[in-house]
C-alpha cells in the first residue's frame, strides 16, 4: 500500500522542478542565437517540444476518469496498480522517444486512477498509502541528504524492485477476500475531498514531510529533526495513537470539530514558521502528526445507490495542488514578474501588481493550504473514522517506526569534518549557483560539486542557494553540497527560510550571522561567516545585490539606487564589526554577486576604498567574466579582500550560468 503513496509523491516533487525548468527553458528558447547552439544542450528545449509534454501530461492526469466507467471492476484495481508500477520504473528509466515530464505526468495520472479504484473497493486502506508512503520517503531523502536518490540512475535496480513489490501486492489485494463487509470497505472519494487531498500533498512536499524545509522554515537542525518527523508521519500506524486521536475530538461536539482540528493545524504552522528555535521545531513536528492523522477524513462510506464519482473528483486533487504550487511559486519569484506588453498591456493594471503582491505571503499560502486541508473535517459528520485495529498490529506498527526512525537518524547524521588548519595560502571563491539550474534550466548539483572541488576552494560563498523548495526538488543545497565535499556550511534565508545565501568551509567556522538588506525587488541580505585558519579569524562577507532587469518593476536608474543603499547598509554594518573603521575588521573578504559590472559606480564606490583590493582589477576582462549566456557575458561577481592576494581564476564551467571565480589570500598577517 504504502509503495503507492511513495511512488505519488516522488512523481509530484519532481513534476513541479520539471515543468519550473522546463517552462523557464522554453521561455528563453525563441531569443537564443541556435546557429551557436547544441540542440541537445542539457536542459534546452523548444517550446513547440514542451508543448507536445504537457498536453501528454494532461492526458496521463485525465486517467482517473476511466474508474468512471471501468472502477466496479475489482481487476481495473489491479490494472491501476500495474499501470502505477510500470511509470513509475519509466519515470526512473526514461522511455524511448519520451521525456522524464511525461514519465512523471503517467506516474501521477496512474497513482490517483488506482487511488480511485482503492477507495471505491478497499477504502479503509486509502490513509496507509500516504502514512507509509510519506515515511519511507523521508528515509530515502535522509539517504540521500535531502535529494531524492530514487530519481538518480543508480536507483534503477532499487526501483525494478520496487515496482514489482508494488505488482504482487495489488495482486494480493485483488484475490484475497475482504476483512470488512461491503458497506464498510466500499468507499467514495467527494469534492471536498479532493480539495483536501491535494491541500494536504502540498502541505506534506512544501513543509511538513520534509525535515528540512522545517529545519529552514523554523531556524532548528536539521539532524534531529529526521527522525523525529517519520515518528510523527508514522504515529497513525499505531492503533493506540489513532484511539487517542478518536478520544481528543470526542470532547468537542460534532459541529465543533472540524473548526478545532482546522485552528489547531493553523496554530502549529504559525507558530513553527514565525517561532525560530526549538519552539517551532517541535510545533511543526507536532503539525505534521495531526496532518499525517487527517488522511482518514478524506473518504466516506458510499451509501446505497450513490454514483461513484471519486475518479472525475481526483482530477480536481491535481487542479488544486497545481493552483497551490503556483501560489507558492511566486512567494519567491515575485520579483521577476515582467511587465506585459502590446495587446496584454492591460493586464499590467491587475495580474502583474497581484503576482508581485504575493511578497511575504508564504505563511499566507501555507494557512490557506492548511484550511482547504481541513474542509473534509468541516464537511464530514463523523467522529469515529480511526477506530479499528489490533494490539499486535501496534506492535509491528511501534516496530516499523522505530525502524524507519533509526535509519533516518543514521542517514542523516552529520560527517565527521576534519578542518584545515595552519597554512599559507587560503583559497577563496564566489559561485552564484542559479538555484542548481544551468542557463538552460537542467538540474544538477553534482556539477556544482565538481565545479566547487575542481577550485581546490577552502571558503566558497554560494548565491541564489535553496533550501527545500518545490522548484528544486525540495533539496537541501547547502546540506548536500557541504556534505557531498566534506564541509561545514552556514545558510543565511533571504526569502522564507528556503532561500538565501551560504558558505561552505573545510576550515574551522567560529561565528555567523547575517542581515537583511532593504530590497525593492527580490529580497536579499548579507552573510557574515568567521573562519580560523591560524590562531585567529577571517571574516567572511557573502551577499547579493538586486538585479538590473527590464520590465519587472521600476526603470534601471530605480534599481541602481536600490543597489547603492544595499550597498551602503553593507559598509555600514561592517563598520560596526570594526569599531567604526574597516580596517579593525582584521582580515576580510567581501564577496558574492553584485549584478553590476566594474565600471559602474556601485563598483568603483568599493575599489575607492582604501585597503580594499580586487584581484582581478588587472586581468583581461573577458577571462574575469563570471556572468555568461549565450550573446552575452558581464564580469557580476566579486572577491574584494584586505589581504594579500596569490592568484585569481575564473572557472570554465556550465553548470550555472555564473562562473565560479577563486582567489589565493596569504593567510600570514
Amino acid at each position: 500500500m504504502g509503495l503507492a503513496g511513495l511512488f505519488l509523491a516522488q512523481a509530484l516533487r519532481a513534476m513541479v522542478a520539471l515543468v519550473y525548468g522546463r517552462v523557464a527553458s522554453a521561455t528563453v528558447y525563441p531569443v537564443l542565437d541556435l546557429s551557436v547552439i547544441d540542440p541537445l544542450t542539457p536542459g534546452l528545449v523548444a517550446p513547440a517540444v514542451l508543448q507536445n509534454e504537457l498536453l501528454i501530461v494532461a492526458l496521463a492526469l485525465a486517467l482517473p476518469l476511466l474508474t468512471l466507467f471501468f472502477g466496479m471492476w475489482r481487476g481495473t484495481l489491479f490494472l491501476m496498480g500495474l499501470a502505477l508500477a510500470g511509470a513509475r520504473l519509466a519515470m526512473g528509466a526514461g522511455m524511448e522517444g519520451a521525456t522524464p515530464l511525461v514519465g512523471v505526468g503517467l506516474t501521477i495520472g496512474a497513482g490517483l486512477a488506482y487511488l480511485a479504484c482503492l477507495v471505491r473497493h478497499r477504502m479503509a486502506d486509502v490513509p496507509f498509502v500516504f502514512v507509509i508512503g510519506f515515511a519511507a520517503d523521508q528515509v530515502i531523502r535522509a539517504a540521500g541528504n535531502t535529494l531524492d536518490v530514487s530519481l538518480s540512475a543508480g536507483f534503477l535496480p532499487v526501483q525494478v524492485g520496487l515496482s514489482a513489490g508494488l505488482a504482487v501486492l495489488v495482486a494480493v489485494n485483488v484475490v484475497r477476500p475482504p476483512a470488512l463487509p461491503a458497506d464498510e470497505r466500499r468507499g467514495v472519494f467527494t469534492f471536498w475531498g479532493a480539495i483536501g487531498l491535494g491541500a494536504l500533498l502540498f502541505l506534506q512536499l512544501a513543509l511538513l514531510a520534509s525535515p528540512n524545509a522545517i529545519a529552514g522554515r523554523a531556524g532548528f537542525d536539521y539532524t534531529p529533526l529526521v527522525p523525529a518527523l517519520i515518528v510523527a508521519t508514522a504515529l497513525p500506524l499505531v492503533p493506540a495513537a489513532r484511539n487517542a486521536a478518536h478520544g481528543f475530538v470526542r470532547l468537542f461536539d460534532s459541529s465543533m470539530q472540524g473548526w478545532v482540528w482546522m485552528l489547531g493545524l493553523t496554530l502549529l504552522v504559525v507558530v513553527g514558521t514565525r517561532v525560530q528555535g526549538v519552539v517551532g521545531g517541535v510545533a511543526l513536528v507536532v503539525a505534521q502528526a495531526v496532518a499525517s492523522l487527517s488522511w482518514w477524513w478524506l473518504t466516506r462510506p458510499q451509501a446505497e445507490r450513490q454514483v461513484n464519482f471519486s475518479g472525475l473528483w481526483m482530477v480536481f486533487v491535481a487542479v488544486v495542488f497545481g493552483v497551490l504550487v503556483v501560489f507558492d511559486l511566486f512567494t519567491y519569484e515575485y520579483a521577476y514578474v515582467r511587465d506585459f506588453a502590446g495587446d496584454f498591456a492591460f493586464l499590467n493594471r491587475v495580474v502583474t501588481p497581484l503576482l508581485r503582491g504575493f511578497r511575504g505571503l508564504g505563511l499566507a499560502v501555507l494557512v490557506l493550504a492548511v484550511v482547504l486541508a481541513s474542509l473534509p473535517v468541516l464537511a464530514s459528520s463523523r467522529s469515529g473514522v480511526w477506530r479499528g485495529g489490533t494490539r499486535l498490529g501496534g506492535v509491528f506498527g511501534v516496530l516499523a517506526i522505530a525502524a524507519a526512525a533509526l535509519a533516518g537518524l543514521y542517514f542523516a547524521r552529520p560527517p565527521v569534518i576534519v578542518p584545515v588548519r595552519d597554512v599559507a595560502e587560503l583559497r577563496v571563491a564566489t559561485y552564484n549557483i542559479h538555484g542548481g539550474y544551468s542557463e538552460f534550466y537542467q538540474y544538477d548539483l553534482e556539477a556544482i560539486a565538481q565545479t566547487i572541488l575542481q577550485s581546490g576552494a577552502n571558503v566558497v560563498l554560494l548565491q541564489e542557494v535553496e533550501g527545500g523548495r518545490l522548484t528544486s526538488y525540495g533539496a537541501d543545497q547547502a546540506l548536500w553540497l557541504a556534505r557531498r565535499l566534506r564541509m561545514d556550511r552556514r545558510f543565511f534565508p533571504t526569502n522564507e527560510g528556503l532561500h538565501g545565501l551560504a558558505v561552505l568551509s573545510n576550515v574551522q567556522i567560529t561565528e555567523a550571522d547575517g542581515v537583511l538588506l532593504t530590497s525593492r525587488g527580490l529580497q536579499t541580505g548579507v552573510q557574515r561567516v568567521k573562519v580560523r585558519p591560524d590562531d585567529g579569524d577571517i571574516t567572511i562577507y557573502n551577499t547579493w545585490l538586486g538585479v538590473l532587469l527590464e520590465g519587472v518593476g521600476g526603470t534601471l536608474d530605480v534599481q541602481e539606487q536600490d543597489q547603492q543603499r544595499q550597498l551602503s547598509e553593507i559598509l555600514a554594518w561592517m563598520l560596526t564589526h570594526g569599531g567604526g573603521n574597516l580596517n579593525g575588521i582584521g582580515r576580510y573578504v567581501l564577496g558574492g554577486t553584485f549584478n553590476n559590472v566594474p565600471s559602474s559606480d556601485l563598483v568603483t564606490t568599493l575599489t575607492r576604498i582604501p585597503g580594499l583590493n580586487d584581484p582581478f582589477a588587472d586581468e583581461n576582462p573577458v577571462n574575469a567574466t563570471t556572468f555568461r549566456q549565450v550573446g552575452r557575458s558581464a564580469r557580476f561577481d566579486y572577491l574584494l579582500t584586505n589581504m594579500l592576494a596569490l592568484g585569481r581564476l575564473v572557472l570554465e564551467t556550465d553548470a550555472s550560468d555564473h562562473r565560479l571565480a577563486v582567489i589565493g589570500v596569504s593567510v600570514a598577517r
